[in-house]
């Protein structure tokens, strides 16, 4: 499902943040993605998003090298990819609902559609009472769901996280990895950047630790 070869990704200031990497995901798995900061986390999942592109090597989507896609073709592609942040990155002037059904607005998805979905999504993460709600009216673990049902509602085959719970609880941080977790046993792959090493280990799942923008071949469960 999700295979780099080789990627090296610099930027224009001579930062290399990936150097050769190289790893695969199998279809419908689910891995957290580890490594001290600046080690390449939020690039490698960028570059899943298709946010950016490598300066070298094949990043391959399901036996796709997305860096040959088209610009036409991209934003048909990034439908296919749930992102989540660790700052929720909610529009605090709509309300919950709003917010989970913007991916079928700019998909074009017809009213009824959307109803239907966003509904189901917010249920998945027991929201759907607060539809209505504006988002400073949430708790921060809310919020997050807010987010995740937004990632989800397109029904993505790969879902990404970034930091989900750096501004959660410990509690919370569960509950929302519980979340993730029922989603990937419908079939959805799953890679979560963290720092947080106790929540990885509780989870159980394979770890990918990067090292100076490579595996860590030490730590690749």
């Amino acid at each position: 499902m999700i295979r780099f070869g080789g990627v090296y990704k610099r930027y224009p200031s001579g930062q290399e943040a990936l150097s050769g990497l190289s790893f695969h995901m199998e279809a419908g798995s689910m891995a957290f993605l580890t490594g001290h900061s600046g080690a390449g986390k939020s690039t490698l999942l960028k570059l899943i998003a298709g946010v950016e592109q490598p300066s070298s090597g094949q990043v391959l989507i399901d036996g796709k090298n997305i860096v040959q896609l088209s610009k036409s073709q991209m934003p048909i592609y990034r439908r296919k990819i749930g992102l989540v942040f660790q700052d929720y990155q909610l529009l605090h002037d709509r309300t919950v609902f709003d917010n989970v059904a913007l991916p079928l607005i700019i998909a074009g998805a017809d009213h009824q559609e959307i109803g239907r979905r966003v509904r189901a999504a917010l249920d998945k993460v027991g929201l759907l009472e607060k539809e209505r709600n504006l988002p400073v009216a949430l708790s921060g673990g809310e919020q997050q769901r807010v987010g995740i049902a937004r990632a989800v509602v397109n029904r993505p085959m790969i879902l990404l996280a970034d930091e989900p719970t750096g501004n959660l609880d410990a509690q919370l941080s569960s509950e929302i990895m519980q979340l993730f977790k029922q989603f990937n046993q419908i079939g959805t792959t799953v890679l979560i950047a963290t720092h947080d090493l106790n929540l990885v280990q509780q989870m159980g799942y394979a770890e990918i630790a990067l090292k100076q923008g490579r595996v860590d071949a030490g730590k690749m469960a």
